[in-house]
């Protein structure tokens, strides 16, 4: 699959995408992409400013592009519920949700405005709640796809039912591997959901490899670690642009099927074009992906609609 390139997406016109975090990085290249092919895009950005300016941009090199840049964090429930709201009052359908939006690994441990550990309630719960508040928009189109972006980190995840926000004990690598995990978990039990609802909605999940993207530098890493680390990604990773690919074909390729993951199909997945990507058995775990369900509904306050 080392041919496919943005250009062989089908055209997208008439159809509605929300990218979470498109202020910067992969979300930001993904909008500027599905922008290009037609669609109707949604950039859910923490910062409308720096929104405004990726919208600017993809205006500049597609004028006629359809934007819209609306505020969304989803590590805060409350933001995550407004922005919902919004897409109601203003969307007649989303086609495509694309849940970008992610925090890296964070050193020291913190907490979300709703008490959360800040990788968990960033990369999992902010958009199992979305997904949740977004799910009629996402139903009256014709073939609603939802696209969850994890990482090669999650085959080292566990999802500690015990200690979830790591109170007791907080590694920043296990906390992030988590929330990794959780979203490859919540991708395939939605997809599962959909299947056994008859229902028209797929659900994949995509990761981009190691990106040269601001999701480093948005760590808590000291900044040498960081600087190691960036020069890790520029000789082993790829850029930003190529690290939004796996996502994009899992976003609009027809030939993508519930419940898969994409990924780089070079050296360790860790750069390349897209490719079905290696699936750790811990997120094959169809009980615990669906005792999370339960307990990210319980923390989040939001149950899912029918989805038949």
């Amino acid at each position: 699959m080392t041919a496919w390139t943005p250009a062989s997406i089908p055209d997208q016109t008439g159809r509605t995408i929300v990218v979470t975090g498109a202020s910067s990085g992969i979300g930001a290249e993904a909008a500027e992409v599905l922008a290009g092919r037609g669609a109707n895009v949604v950039l859910a950005v923490r910062d409308v400013a720096r929104g405004a300016a990726v919208r600017d941009r993809i205006l500049k090199a597609y004028p006629d592009a359809r934007l819209t840049v609306a505020r969304l964090d989803v590590a805060d429930l409350a933001s995550v519920r407004t922005f919902a709201a919004a897409m109601a009052g203003t969307l007649q359908k989303i086609d495509v949700l694309l849940n970008n939006a992610g925090l890296g690994m964070q050193p020291a441990r913190a907490a979300t405005v709703d008490g959360f550990e800040r990788q968990f309630g960033t990369n999992h719960l902010g958009h199992f709640a979305l997904t949740g508040l977004l799910m009629p928009l996402l139903l009256k189109a014709a073939a609603p796809r939802v696209v969850g972006i994890s990482s090669i980190a999650h085959r080292t995840g566990r999802i500690d039912f015990a200690d979830l926000q790591h109170a007791q004990k907080y590694s920043g690598n296990e906390a992030y591997a988590q929330s990794k995990l959780a979203n490859l978990l919540f991708a395939f039990e939605l997809d599962r959901r959909a299947r056994a609802a008859q229902a028209p909605l797929v659900s994949v999940a995509a990761h981009p490899g190691i990106a040269g993207t601001g999701f480093v530098t948005a760590t808590q890493m000291p900044g040498f670690v960081r600087a190691v680390f960036g020069l890790g990604v520029r000789v082993v990773g790829q850029d930003a642009a190529h690290g939004a690919l796996p996502g994009l074909y899992a976003a609009t390729m027809p030939d993508v099927l519930g419940g898969q993951y994409w990924g780089p199909d070079g050296l360790m997945e860790l750069r390349g074009a897209p490719a079905l990507a290696k699936v750790g058995g811990n997120a094959q775990d169809r009980t615990v992906a669906a005792r999370l369900w339960t307990v990210s509904e319980d923390l989040t306050g939001v149950a899912y609609p029918p989805l038949g």
